[in-house]
């Protein structure tokens, strides 16, 4: 039987004045090496030793480190691609190198069965990522992995009262976008649907985390955690919707001297707090776009960031289907009542979506904000996902269609965001899961000449990758076929998880 620590320490806290000294002296090209690391001995005796000898004459904290902690490696560095194989090929080969289970003593969280990681410097079960790699493992019949990814995030759910943004203890405080509802009906494909009420329990708890405190709402606190009162003067006031949060106000430990840097920096040129920036850059992390002009207040400047204050379209469609199938599920268990009380919810944000996200004037869907009471300025694919719920009407997906078409597609596929920051989730980046987005929801507006031209370039685009490095990756240049992808926090990585799933369900399509 697994054994789960219910409050598990994260390293920054577990290891203190240490954790905090090997990260602002930058031990490690990347600070998310040290929060991964696993500890040779006890925290206590760890730090004890650290006490004592960083008071030494030619203590070197580098060696202290490797002394005292195991280095993670990045996946899949031992294996060497075949380039003269169809890239489908590649991909199900590579499946297997792409499997893990928990590393002891880490701070890896505990799940009882094997997953697939994305790949290079991301090594554990990550939320919205596992969704577009469920899809592509469908494909290649990897069932029983799909089965045992559901069972891992049920088990979180149970464990922790949500699923983190990746098992790992410093990303228990927040979580990625909601797919759970839509990895249950992948796997419903699959096994029937009795896999939806075993799972109803778990997803009423997931549910009930991202709604939490919608009940205490009023004028004087319009906001708490992830809810918000859309205020008064909006299109749809009174409305409780979501955003994207973070439970802790403090550096995240995977990116500490990078947050500490930008909080400093938007302190002394914004007057920014930085708890309130620290709050914004986990948000959006929660988001999964981290980082992008989406949730920066002068369209460009990371220290702008102001993620809570947005209302995202993307999110509030997730939680509309979110609503949907727990209505269905809880009519299929037999309780009416209740599965009237989620349609209810359901249609009541569904009419809000499609009225408060919509900009008439450019004809596409955007985010809210709620300090300034208006629609952002920035055009992103996150415009898509009222069409990729069924929620637009069909003149509106007619724009949006007309806006891709015009301004988002590219010879590479569609690309993320039409500002350009230096951001990874902004121009000219192109990523796997909103080309799968955008081409289901046009598609399944009728839009099937267009679906298949984003299908082609993105498939095309994959292909001359792979072929001129062995190698799939977390995003591409779409504008520049000849360019790799860039900006972020690190470099490109490869491997990649939810690329090889999107890439076989195209090819399937």
């Amino acid at each position: 039987m697994l054994t789960t620590q219910q409050h598990p320490i994260s390293p920054d806290l577990l290891f203190g004045v240490l954790f905090h000294d090997v990260q602002m002296q930058h031990i490690f090209q990347d600070s998310k090496t040290f929060a991964d690391c696993i500890p040779n001995a006890p925290a206590e005796e760890i730090l004890s030793r650290y006490e004592i000898e960083k008071y030494q004459a030619g203590f070197q904290l580098e060696e202290f480190v490797r002394t005292n902690f195991r280095i993670p490696s990045k996946i899949s560095t031992d294996f060497v691609s075949d380039q003269t194989i169809p890239t489908a090929e590649h991909i199900n080969r590579i499946w297997s190198k792409l499997t893990r289970s928990v590393e002891p003593n880490s701070s890896l969280l505990p799940v009882p069965y094997p997953y697939i990681v994305p790949g290079g410097r991301f090594r554990g079960l990550y939320y919205w990522d596992s969704y577009f790699t469920m899809l592509g493992l469908q494909v290649s019949g990897e069932n029983d992995l799909i089965r045992g990814m559901v069972e891992n995030f049920a088990y979180l759910i149970e464990a922790y009262g949500h699923i983190p943004n990746a098992n790992r203890s410093y990303f228990l405080s927040r979580s990625q976008p909601p797919f759970f509802p839509l990895m249950l009906q992948l796997l419903a494909e699959i096994d029937g649907p009795g896999v939806m009420t075993r799972y109803l329990a778990h997803m009423q708890k997931e549910y009930t985390f991202w709604m939490d405190g919608y009940y205490r709402l009023d004028d004087v606190e319009p906001c708490f955690r992830r809810v918000a009162l859309i205020p008064e003067d909006a299109p749809e006031a009174g409305a409780v919707l979501n955003r994207y949060w973070d439970d802790v106000a403090a550096p995240r430990p995977e990116s500490y001297s990078e947050d500490v840097d930008l909080a400093h920096k938007a302190s002394a040129d914004y007057g920014t707090p930085p708890e309130t920036m620290y709050r914004h850059i986990r948000a959006a992390c929660e988001s999964g776009w981290d980082f992008t002009s989406r949730w920066l207040s002068d369209g460009l400047t990371l220290a702008t960031t102001q993620t809570t204050d947005i209302i995202p379209v993307d999110l509030n469609c997730l939680m509309y289907v979110f609503e949907k199938i727990l209505s269905d599920t809880y009519r299929q268990a037999g309780q009416v009542e209740v599965a009237d009380i989620y349609k209810k919810r359901a249609d009541e944000r569904g009419r809000v979506i499609t009225r408060l996200f919509w900009d008439e004037e450019k004809g596409f869907f955007k985010d809210y904000n709620l300090k300034t009471h208006s629609l952002t300025p920035i055009l992103s694919l996150a415009g898509l996902f009222p069409l990729y719920v069924g929620l637009a009407t069909p003149e509106q997906a007619s724009r949006v269609h007309d806006l891709v078409v015009n301004d988002f597609l590219q010879a590479g596929g569609v690309v993320t965001a039409l500002h350009t920051t230096g951001q990874q989730w902004d121009s000219p980046n192109g990523w796997a899961p909103l080309q799968w987005v955008t081409y289901k929801g046009l598609k399944d507006y009728g839009f099937d000449n267009t679906a298949s031209v984003i299908r082609a370039r993105w498939l095309a685009l994959n292909d001359k990758v792979f072929f001129n490095t062995g190698k799939m990756m977390e995003k591409y240049n779409v504008m520049d076929n000849n360019t790799e992808a860039g900006g972020g926090e690190y470099p490109n990585q490869d491997g990649f998880g939810w690329t090889n799933g999107i890439y076989l369900r195209l090819l399937a399509e």
